[in-house]
């Protein structure tokens, strides 16, 4: 249920802008801007997660960290940097870097978390989380790739 939740938080405005504009023409909202909304709140939301939620999440690391609630409550700011730093031009592909390399840096945990059927965001379920967790994990990759306009793969002629 969490993982819809999120991804309506993700797709959602993209989804509302996009009709908004089919049905008025005039409007013209570039699609990097629109993905931009939902991902802002998309780790807002998830950044909140880790001021509020703390010592649930911690149970997702392994044992063996240390200061794990500490942990956890730092690892929120980064989540926001992210949130606003793709809307700032200077910062945008950065911005989108690090959390593509965040949340690649999370699988493992996500894994960890599920395998040992830790009580926080689904994971309770176990393995067959990883089924829904880890593919929308990729589509979070894929969303800032787009937003934040990241060109990695394409080439350029000097």
């Amino acid at each position: 249920m969490q993982l819809f939740f999120l991804f309506i938080l993700l797709v959602g405005p993209y989804l509302i802008l996009t009709l908004i504009q089919k049905s008025n023409p005039a409007l013209n909202f570039p699609e990097a801007r629109k993905t931009r909304i939902g991902l802002s709140l998309f780790f807002i939301f998830t950044a909140m997660g880790h001021f509020i939620k703390t010592a649930e999440m911690a149970e997702m690391l392994p044992p063996f960290f240390t200061y794990r609630h500490e942990v956890i409550f730092l690892t929120g700011f980064p989540e926001l940097f992210g949130a606003f730093g793709v809307w700032i031009p200077k910062w945008r592909k950065l911005a989108g870097t690090l959390l593509i390399a965040m949340l690649i840096g999370l699988v493992p945990f996500n894994i960890y978390a599920a395998m040992n059927h830790i009580p926080f965001g689904g994971h309770e379920v176990g393995p067959i989380y990883l089924l829904f967790r880890v593919p929308f994990q990729f589509f979070v990759m894929w969303w800032v790739y787009v937003a934040t306009e990241l060109d990695w793969f394409k080439f350029r002629k000097e």
